[in-house]
C-alpha cells in the first residue's frame, strides 16, 4: 500500500517535472546586454507599476498599519487600566511605520527612479 503512494508520488512528481520543462520559456538577451534588457523593460512598465503601488499597495499597507496601531493601542490600554503601567513602544512603532508607508509616495519614486 505504502509503495503504490510512493510510486504514484513519483510519477506526480515526473509529469509535473515534464510539464514545467515543456512550458517554460526561455528570454534571451542581446549577448553582454543584460542590463539594456532590464532597463528597456523597466521603463515599459514603469508608469503601470507606479500607479498600482500608489493606488493599490500603500493604501493597502496604511489600512493594515492603520487598524493594528488603533488595536495596539486599545491592547495597551487595557493593559494600563490591569497593571497601571502604560506601554508606549508598540504603538510608537507601529505609528513610526504608519507614517513612513504614509508619506512614501511622495519620495519612494525618487530613490527608484
Amino acid at each position: 500500500m505504502k509503495r503504490n503512494k510512493l510510486k504514484f508520488a513519483l510519477a506526480v512528481i515526473a509529469v509535473l517535472a515534464l510539464l514545467v520543462g515543456a512550458f517554460c520559456v526561455t528570454a534571451f538577451a542581446a549577448p553582454a546586454d543584460v542590463a539594456g534588457a532590464l532597463e528597456s523593460t523597466w521603463t515599459g512598465a514603469k508608469d503601470q507599476i507606479k500607479k498600482v503601488v500608489n493606488n493599490v499597495v500603500f493604501p493597502a499597507l496604511d489600512l493594515i498599519l492603520a487598524v493594528l496601531f488603533f488595536v495596539k493601542l486599545g491592547s495597551c490600554y487595557f493593559d494600563y487600566k490591569k497593571h497601571g503601567q502604560f506601554e508606549i513602544t508598540g504603538p510608537a512603532i507601529i505609528f513610526a511605520g504608519l507614517l513612513l508607508v504614509a508619506t512614501a509616495p511622495l519620495y519612494i519614486w525618487q530613490i527608484i527612479g
